[in-house]
């Protein structure tokens, strides 16, 4: 398994990278806000790549409902920040935007990977990204970011409904030009999904891992884990480290976190098991 971001290239065989959450937003549904501004926002910054970060992923608006973030808002959120961190630290950089626009001036800025919830919603997405020679995540939804799926159904059934979407999102990108080493796939936990689903889908991560894309778990502190055991946003850690574990285990090979430092330790755990064998 094989993945390239930028000039890198990693073997995914066994490791599993981390990719850091920094969020520049004021209504973030884990930090609320806590590192909008930008002295903040770097210090944050330095502390998950001390913690051992391998991809830094830079958002500015809520994958959830709220109030409106205009294109102009999002790219003075995000573009100063991901100069910033192209300055300071030496590693990958993701812009996690389902807007073409914010993308292209994202990888102007120094980011080498686009994270789309949307599922290339936007038309011009993938060209700006193969223009670029940008990596893309090909992310499962439902409906659209930011609008309510309260009740979402799946009559084919969920594991099937999200692997044919993240197939035929991945056959898009290849047919604009992106190399299947810089396609990654997302089966979306909690975007479009009941908790029930979201757990159904983390266990069937081995069915998504057999695309040949590399698999990116995002579950950290998401609602389906509060749910599960009836706990409060800053009490998922550990769960958010239980699924980190379990993703690995069944194939994920890109870890989106917010405890980094946790994160890091079980994929380098799991790796060591791995190749003793």
């Amino acid at each position: 398994m094989r993945l390239d971001l930028g000039d890198r290239t990693y073997d995914l065989t066994t490791r599993s990278l981390v990719m850091g959450i920094l969020n520049r937003t004021t209504d973030s549904f884990f930090d609320k806000g806590a590192f909008f501004e930008m002295d903040a926002f770097l210090l944050r910054a330095e502390q998950l790549v001390n913690e051992g970060a391998d991809i830094l992923d830079v958002g500015g608006v809520k994958a959830g409902p709220g109030p409106e973030v205009t294109e102009a808002e999002e790219l003075e959120r995000v573009i100063p920040a991901l100069e910033a961190l192209h300055q300071r630290f030496d590693l990958p950089l993701s812009v996690d935007t389902w807007r073409a626009s914010v993308a292209k001036a994202a990888y102007a800025a120094g980011a080498t990977i686009g994270n789309d919830i949307s599922g290339f919603g936007d038309p011009e997405y993938l060209p700006v990204a193969a223009a670029a020679g940008a990596t893309v995540v090909a992310t499962h939804i439902r409906l659209e970011p930011r609008v309510p799926d309260p009740a979402p159904e799946y009559p084919e059934g969920v594991v099937v409904a999200v692997r044919d979407f993240l197939t035929e999102r991945a056959h898009q990108a290849e047919a604009c030009g992106i190399p299947s080493a810089r396609i990654v796939v997302d089966a979306g936990l909690d975007l479009g999904k009941t908790a029930p689903q979201s757990l159904e889908l983390l266990r069937a991560s081995n069915v998504i891992a057999t695309l040949g894309y590399p698999l990116l778990l995002s579950a950290s502190n998401k609602t389906f884990l509060g749910r599960m055991l009836d706990l409060e946003i800053d009490e998922r850690r550990d769960a958010s480290l239980a699924a980190a574990a379990l993703g690995v285990t069944l194939g994920c090979r890109i870890i989106r976190a917010h405890d980094v430092e946790g994160t890091r330790r079980v994929c380098d755990v799991l790796a060591a098991v791995t190749e003793a064998e």
